[in-house]
């Protein structure tokens, strides 16, 4: 839910406490406020999207996202869940095609891709990136999808092994019902996400020259190569915003409800907010100078409002951190108590910033299973009242909570 500021004099004297962010060339004062209104201004958010009318797009919906996994047949079903009683509303299935890569194995090249977060993540196939906390995959996984979880963004790894190309699936189809938006041999396209409307796949991509670049293709026709910005390579996964759409290259990225901040981290790169930036690229040392670290965070599970985040602790607790000074703040929440022998992770904020989810487990072990009494959590931000066990048949502790509408 968007939290309307408390006045322009708020916003001017915070505005004064942060500085711009990198290619940022308007006052202080403007880049607190955003954009000038106009035809051609950018919109921070995504909420200037219309969205067709679903389970998947109503308020007070939680929307999860499971692998399901068999001899023939691999896929993500994708549920909208009433979040006071746990009762199913709908499931949308996305079936895999077999040259999506959602593991990677030895003698081919590794694939970076959430995907393998959400349906390879074992032994045998570690994560593709450097983290595998939940705080870490969830937001890469939520940005596999548009606003309304109608399409879903694939890597397709080549017969030859190397080989990677973007493209997508739709919702309800059938193995054989996905577009790869490139065919060129020699492809290097890698971290495949939506836009927030659908209409295009974003992607990391090496050129021919060696040079590390963001790149998106059309998923309306055409299909051809729109050089986006520049990379820093395929260990960090992308995020794409707001309208027009625009990239970030890094982890624990949530937008703020105003659109106007974005959590994110990378390595070297110091802090934890940032500005919402006008073009497509990866943080870097510039943005690191202007941007609040949030103190004793760990892992970022999202905004409690527009001025406030709810972070893991390095005590294993979740606190409420002011955006601006970095200062927590209230009482921290206990998931699990000390001798529980478990540990608990954030997943996600509900939309009014109230609740949110944990999965408890054992430490380094998220085994798939059917979810046992307590696995998932619903708590209050504030500390306040008993945690809720989430109970769901359909649920297994690999699932990924990728939104509180």
């Amino acid at each position: 839910m968007l939290r309307a500021l408390t006045g322009r004099a708020a916003v001017l004297v915070a505005a004064l406490t942060v500085l711009c962010v990198q290619g940022c060339g308007t006052s202080q004062s403007e880049e607190e406020e955003g954009p000038a209104p106009g035809p051609s201004a950018p919109y921070w958010g995504n909420r200037g999207y219309p969205l067709p009318d679903s389970p998947f797009t109503r308020e007070d919906a939680v929307v999860t996202a499971t692998c399901s996994m068999g001899a023939r047949y691999a896929g993500v079903n994708v549920q909208a869940w009433d979040p006071e009683r746990w009762e199913l509303r709908e499931t949308r299935n996305f079936f895999l095609p077999v040259d999506a890569a959602f593991s990677n194995y030895p003698d081919v090249k590794d694939v970076h891709s959430s995907l393998v977060d959400l349906c390879g993540v074992s032994s045998d196939s570690p994560s593709p990136y450097a983290v595998d906390d939940l705080e870490y995959v969830t937001p890469r996984v939520r940005a596999l999808f548009d606003l309304a979880y109608t399409r879903m963004a694939v890597v397709l790894r080549d017969a030859d092994g190397r080989t990677t190309h973007a493209g997508y699936v739709e919702s309800g189809g059938n193995a054989d019902d996905f577009v790869s938006l490139s065919e060129a041999r020699g492809d290097d396209e890698q971290n495949a996400v939506m836009a927030p409307d659908g209409r295009s796949v974003w992607f990391t991509y090496i050129t021919a020259d060696g040079e590390r670049r963001i790149g998106s293709r059309s998923t309306e026709g055409g299909h051809r190569l729109s050089d986006e910005g520049p990379a820093i390579g395929h260990d960090l996964p992308l995020t794409v915003t707001g309208k027009p759409p625009r990239a970030v290259q890094a982890n624990m990225v949530h937008l703020a409800p105003d659109g106007r901040r974005l959590t994110a981290t990378a390595p070297k790169i110091y802090g934890h907010v940032f500005r919402t930036r006008e073009s497509s690229g990866p943080l870097t040392a510039a943005s690191g100078r202007s941007a609040t670290l949030l103190s004793g965070c760990v892992g970022i599970v999202g905004w409690v409002g527009d001025e406030r985040v709810l972070c893991r602790t390095q005590s294993a607790n979740f606190r409420t951190v002011d955006a601006r000074s970095g200062r927590p703040e209230g009482n921290a929440v206990a998931v699990v108590r000390e001798d529980d022998g478990r540990v608990a992770e954030g997943m996600l904020v509900s939309a009014d910033g109230e609740k949110f989810i944990a999965s408890v487990h054992s430490p380094n072990d998220r085994s798939g299973q059917p979810l046992g009494l307590g696995d998932f959590r619903v708590m209050s931000t504030s500390g306040e009242g008993a945690a809720v066990p989430v109970s769901a048949d359909s649920l297994t502790s690999d699932t990924v909570f990728l939104e509180w509408r």
